[in-house]
């Protein structure tokens, strides 16, 4: 996958946001993130240098008052099988309705034939017959919770791609499972809102430190490894979550990985815990 980390137009993306923001008393709680630039006007909230990893073609962060506005069209910037082309695919619903996908006139520059599923195991609908948009708004230092809060269905976070992720579940108390199958080699699939991710996401993490993106109560998550010990974190919360600095910030600060911990004996889900902060509608 490639990734667009254009530091130059970031920095001018926030250079403009400045100009427009509130002034906030700098927090020294290592559990908050630094959202002042040391180099700029004392307490300006600035963009989360984290932000330039994401793709600047999907996703747009900018500051707004004293929080971060994040907003994705819903498309992920990489290849899969589940972008438009020109194969149809027929699966059966569980009350024996036939639900048919394609053919499109050409196959989308992006597809890829499926490789860890097959057409027949596939999710219905294609990558581009959603209207995948979102918008998030969290505050640019969020807060531990006195209290976790489980996860709900649908998008729990924005991934740097421009797509969602979501939780372990494929629906209201239905375990993810039974699902696996009609995920694809970055572990993703549709429905029944936009392409999403549940697992690991190969494409652009694999067992490495690459930050996989925002989830809703304002916290970022990385991969598996930890940049600032080079391998697996061992004080992770019950969350995955736990306080150090990051590949994008020199303070330490609340982050959320993906824990070193095989699902079905060959997978890793991106975040099957609570949140550790307040979650923020994803909308």
């Amino acid at each position: 996958m490639n990734l667009l980390k254009n530091k130059s137009i970031f920095k001018s993306l926030t250079i403009v946001a400045i100009a427009s923001c509130l002034f906030i008393s700098c927090d020294s709680d290592d559990d908050s993130r630094g959202t002042t630039d040391d180099g700029d006007v004392s307490g300006t909230v600035i963009l989360h240098d984290a932000f330039a990893d994401f793709d600047l073609n999907n996703v747009t962060a900018m500051v707004s008052g004293t929080n971060f506005v994040i907003e994705t069209n819903g498309l992920p910037n990489h290849t899969s099988p589940y972008w438009s082309n020109t194969n149809t695919r027929t699966i059966t619903g569980p009350m024996g309705n036939t639900m048919t996908t394609g053919p499109a006139a050409v196959d989308h520059p992006l597809y890829v034939d499926p490789t860890v599923t097959s057409s027949a195991n596939m999710a219905p609908g294609n990558i581009d017959d959603f209207n995948g948009s979102y918008s998030l708004t969290v505050p640019a230092s969020p807060a531990l919770a006195s209290n976790s809060s489980a996860t709900g269905l649908g998008a729990i976070g924005i991934a740097v791609s421009g797509s969602v992720i979501y939780n372990d579940e494929e629906g209201p108390n239905i375990p993810l499972d039974g699902a696996v199958g009609s995920l694809d080699y970055t572990a993703a699939h549709t429905g029944p809102q936009s392409y999403h991710y549940h697992l690991e996401p190969k494409a652009f993490s694999n067992d490495d430190t690459a930050l996989i993106g925002i989830i809703s109560d304002g916290f970022f998550i990385y991969g598996r490894k930890c940049n600032f010990t080079g391998t697996y974190p061992t004080d992770l919360d019950v969350s995955g979550g736990h306080t150090s600095t990051t590949q994008h910030t020199t303070t330490a600060e609340y982050h959320y990985h993906i824990q070193n911990e095989l699902y079905l004996s060959q997978y890793y889900i991106i975040f099957p815990g609570n949140y550790q902060g307040t979650p923020h509608n994803i909308q």
